[in-house]
């Protein structure tokens, strides 16, 4: 044995587990080994490289050695026998080499010796990876013990960076029991997933989804994927980076129900940041999307409906949606889907009725008013309800379809409901929106009284956030003062007649003044000389003439109307006397 040789330090006692048998046995051959290389002279190159592989592992080993409980940890004992099973036939092989009667063939041989470098270099990587890992002080549990709500982010850091170097390192149990544990820490503390986010091997987990790895191994990744992306925009993004979104989609295509409906799951919280809605297209996801909704279960519908609501905001998926049949899917959705689809594939028409005439006209052709008004008048959540307001909302943009909706006369009463008594602003907002855009007055079909909420978009037109809400409540006022029975119980409510004058007081600064004035002329649209009483005893008139003076749009001629409306009576009444 050479001067260099690595020595172990003294073993505490006879009964050693079996990772301190398989060390001494790969330092006794490397000993013996590197050596007897040194004077081949065939096959010199070849040799070189052993070599240096060689000598790379015995400072591994070495360093190996130097580790106090290095026998204890699971993962070491198969390296080390694996090995030590290759450094045994690398030494027949030198021994063959050196032998000048030995015959055998050239190709055979340099075969065989590029053969032995490549298993040195894996078992070299692993060594290396248990090393970097920390994970050689490790106890002999086949997975070290889960930390606790109280433990540090030091041990977490530890118990991570463990259970990645037994998806690298160990066989299918270790890999087995590790994603279980991964799972278990993602399912009951999610701000656990930062840590797995830097800590692991992302790219080592991503791999495991391959169609050569064992089916319960998949399963488990996907599984954990499906966390690990839930738990924030960070490990979302990390899992994005690592290139998951791939063997995702294509997990998918071709996969148990179960294993789609993670797969899925996980699409639909990675696409959910702009950033990365764009790359579904680059990887031909579009289509896989399409067919799951149509075939898939409830649940993988609910995810793939949700995942093209979400990539439904780029112009180039548009069209390949339009191409794929989206638009028939989504109306199946809304009609036929669990709540969580409808809700999606609503959300999803809204944004994609919203990007051109072209798609609606689609959805038009496919009767989808007539369906969304179906829905809304049997929504479940008020989540639901709005994404189908502003499917609604997206849709009317044509004079025809704005008709059809003022013609139900349910439609404009229960938009009026939503608005007197809804609790959610947001709701109040998009009603009062859809509301401002119906030609509600007195020579339609169905002229509706709908004074009840008169008061409320009052409130609304006083109300800050959200942005535009103030402008909205007006113009869904002006539509509702259209009918007359509305502007004479509009000017009846004294609580109403104060609110405007208040809005109207040049101090108050909550308010825009041009929208209290559209209200004053929405009143006096007719000339009524009741409304115009009202309005001059309420002193209306007063600070009319002040907003005038600011150039407040309107306000001049409102006060014009409103004056000579005073004139005419005062003539009509000397003419009488």
């Amino acid at each position: 044995m050479d001067s260099a040789a690595i020595r172990l330090p003294p073993q505490p006692s006879s009964s050693e587990p079996s990772a301190s048998g398989a060390l001494e046995e790969v330092v006794e051959v490397l000993n013996r080994l590197i050596p007897s290389t040194v004077s081949i002279n065939s096959f010199g190159s070849r040799w070189q490289v052993l070599r240096v592989k060689l000598a790379s592992l015995k400072s591994i080993v070495g360093e190996i050695a130097d580790s106090a409980p290095r026998s204890e940890n699971p993962l070491l004992q198969p390296l080390l026998s694996a090995l030590t099973s290759t450094l045994l036939r690398v030494e027949i092989l030198c021994r063959q080499c050196s032998d000048a009667s030995f015959s055998r063939g050239k190709l055979l041989m340099q075969s065989d010796l590029d053969m032995a470098a490549g298993w040195l270099s894996k078992q070299i990587n692993d060594l290396e990876l248990l090393i970097r890992s920390g994970v050689l002080s490790q106890s002999t549990a086949i997975v070290p013990s889960r930390p606790n709500g109280n433990s540090s982010t030091e041990e977490l850091t530890f118990f991570v960076k463990d259970l990645f170097a037994r998806l690298q390192i160990g066989g299918l149990e270790f890999k087995r029991k590790a994603l279980d544990s991964l799972i278990q820490i993602l399912s009951e503390d999610l701000s656990s997933a930062v840590i797995v986010a830097k800590e692991g091997n992302l790219n080592c987990l991503i791999s495991l989804l391959d169609s050569n790895s064992h089916d319960s191994i998949r399963e488990l990744v996907v599984h954990a994927l499906s966390l690990l992306v839930s738990a924030g925009d960070l490990p979302r993004k990390c899992v994005f980076e690592e290139g998951a979104l791939g063997p995702l989609l294509r997990t998918i295509d071709c996969s148990s129900i179960l294993m789609k409906e993670k797969a899925a799951m996980a699409v639909e919280f990675i696409t959910s940041q702009s950033d990365h809605a764009w790359a579904i297209s680059a990887y031909g996801g579009v289509p896989i999307l399409v067919e799951l909704c149509k075939s898939g279960t409830p649940t993988a519908q609910s995810h793939a409906i949700g995942s093209i609501r979400n990539i439904s905001i780029v112009e180039d998926i548009q069209i390949a949606l339009a191409e794929e049949g989206a638009i028939p899917v989504l109306m199946q959705l809304l009609v036929s889907g669990n709540a969580s689809a409808q809700l999606k594939s609503a959300n999803c028409i809204s944004i994609l009725a919203s990007s051109g005439e072209h798609f609606r006209d689609l959805f038009l052709k496919e009767q989808c008013l007539s369906k969304l008004l179906h829905l809304f008048h049997e929504c479940p959540t008020a989540n639901t309800l709005e994404h189908v307001l502003r499917a609604i909302y997206s849709l009317s943009t044509s004079d025809a379809t704005c008709r059809y909706l003022c013609e139900s006369t349910m439609f404009v009463a229960r938009i009026a409901e939503l608005i007197q008594y809804g609790k959610l602003i947001r709701l109040q907002h998009i009603a009062a929106s859809l509301l401002a855009k119906l030609p509600v007055n007195d020579s339609g079909k169905t002229p509706i009284s709908i004074s009840g909420c008169i008061s409320s978009l009052l409130k609304l037109m006083e109300t800050v956030k959200p942005n535009g809400i103030q402008e909205v409540a007006a113009k869904a006022l002006v539509t509702v003062l259209s009918v007359k029975s509305n502007r004479k119980a509009f000017v009846r409510d004294d609580e109403c007649l104060s609110r405007l004058v208040k809005m109207l007081d040049p101090e108050n600064e909550v308010v825009s003044k041009k929208f209290p004035v559209a209200i004053v002329a929405a009143v006096m649209a007719r000339g009524s000389q009741a409304c115009r009483k009202k309005l001059v005893a309420a002193g209306v008139c007063g600070h009319l003439k002040r907003l005038g003076e600011m150039d407040v749009p309107g306000a001049k001629k409102a006060l014009q109307r409103l004056s000579a409306n005073r004139l005419i009576t005062i003539l009509s009444m000397s003419w009488k006397e």
